[in-house]
């Protein structure tokens, strides 16, 4: 079996969001694992996520469709990469499932996702990173708000899981 390439961050084009929050991290999978789950705080509010479609392996389909509060609908389709229980999943949009290439047409430029996890008694260490292929397109993320997003996500996430406990 061959060792797993160390993930390097690139500042210029990468975006990370880490925090400690206070779930264990057996709920912080469930919730980014399972529809039903990922559903009720993957979208920052007032916006919801209407439908959410998961295959949990590589090559697996990621599919979610968010609501703006104006009513309007936007799907996004990735692709697992690499799918690690409880410690790390790795997708993107730039493939379709499969690993079927696709040209992605969307007002988010596309990157690859990456979501650490690691156990820290009953909290956890939540690493999320947004991998760019350029400067332009982590510029254009930032500004569309990534940090407040995926920041107010993650809260949301949280108060769902301790819900669940």
């Amino acid at each position: 079996m061959s060792a797993q390439p160390r993930l390097a961050i690139e500042p210029q084009l990468d975006l990370v969001l880490e925090r400690i929050v206070d779930v264990p991290k057996e709920l912080v999978w469930l919730a980014w694992t399972k529809p039903e789950h990922l559903k009720q705080w993957y979208t920052p509010t007032p916006w919801q996520t209407v439908d959410c479609e998961i295959d949990l392996r590589p090559g697996g389909i990621f599919r979610t469709v968010m609501r703006s509060p104006e009513g309007q609908e936007f799907s996004r389709t990735c692709c697992y990469l690499e799918v690690v229980e409880q410690e790390r999943l790795i997708w993107t949009d730039a493939l379709a499932p499969g690993y079927r290439p696709v040209t992605v047409e969307s007002r988010v430029p596309s990157f690859t996702a990456v979501l650490k996890l690691e156990g820290l008694a009953r909290r956890t260490k939540y690493t999320a990173i947004a991998m760019h292929k350029d400067s332009a397109g982590r510029n254009t993320h930032e500004a569309m708000g990534f940090q407040d997003g995926w920041g107010k996500a993650l809260e949301q996430l949280v108060a769902y899981a301790k819900a669940l406990r």
